[in-house]
């Protein structure tokens, strides 16, 4: 009988010849669990224009705006639950069949999945805390909003002073050194690149699949719209991605 979805085979064999998996995950993941595409219609850039990082830095006014947006979209994100497509890339790292992932997403939710914290390379940062610029110190999101609420108030670096800033890479800010290494290194070492809900329109997280097909790895593309490095795919699949993902798991 005549195989009703060959390319979904293909994905099958593909992913089980492989020796070793790098999974690279963008925003359409996260909008099935109602995270809008930043770019998106509604999306928290069509609503305001980005805040660049010199003058998140060079301005009181500015940090205060930046965490008034921050507080008044974060229910959104605090809400948001890891769905199929989460849990299955957590059960497929279970199973042994991938080596790391990395993301561009700052929601946390592969985190929520039960994927490994030494498997996610976060790219873009993580909006789910926020951290020192100077020193790095930690700061639950809450902290900073109670004393937000007190008429406005910046809550600073208790350790040396430091400005506090959500946890996330902003427009001007220098990509993350030790993230982009170990992004490198996985996308080099691996021979399967499965890019999952990415547009791969931004740069230079997008490299990282370019980087591996020059490599001669394999690149897989699972997203809902075609992208810009189908072209250059071994396979591509228009398709819902936690659906697609989570039959692999039942394979």
């Amino acid at each position: 009988m005549k195989d009703a979805d060959p390319q979904f085979t293909r994905l099958k064999e593909i992913l089980h010849q492989a020796r070793r998996t790098t999974i690279f995950t963008g925003a359409g993941i996260s909008t099935e669990s109602g995270i809008p595409d930043f770019r998106s219609p509604g999306g928290v850039w069509t609503k305001y224009k980005p805040i660049e990082f010199q003058d998140f830095l060079a301005s009181e006014d500015m940090r205060r705006e930046s965490w008034r947006r921050k507080f008044k979209t974060d229910e959104v994100v605090r809400a948001a639950k890891p769905n199929i497509g989460h849990m299955a890339i957590a059960e497929l790292s279970e199973k042994g069949l991938i080596s790391s992932v990395i993301t561009q997403n700052i929601d946390g939710l592969h985190q929520l999945s039960g994927l490994s914290d030494i498997r996610i390379i976060e790219l873009h940062g993580n909006a789910t805390y926020a951290a020192c610029l100077s020193c790095r110190k930690r700061f639950a999101l809450e902290h900073v909003r109670k004393v937000f609420e007190i008429d406005q108030q910046l809550l600073v670096c208790d350790a040396c002073g430091g400005i506090i800033k959500t946890a996330t890479i902003s427009f001007g800010q220098p990509m993350p050194k030790a993230e982009m290494l170990r992004a490198e290194k996985e996308t080099l070492a691996c021979d399967l690149f499965l890019a999952v809900g990415s547009s791969l329109v931004v740069y230079p997280a997008a490299g990282f699949a370019v980087m591996a097909k020059h490599n001669r790895a394999k690149l897989v593309i699972i997203n809902r719209e075609p992208t810009d490095l189908d072209g250059i795919a071994d396979l591509v699949l228009n398709r819902e991605i936690g659906c697609t993902l989570g039959k692999l798991v039942d394979m």
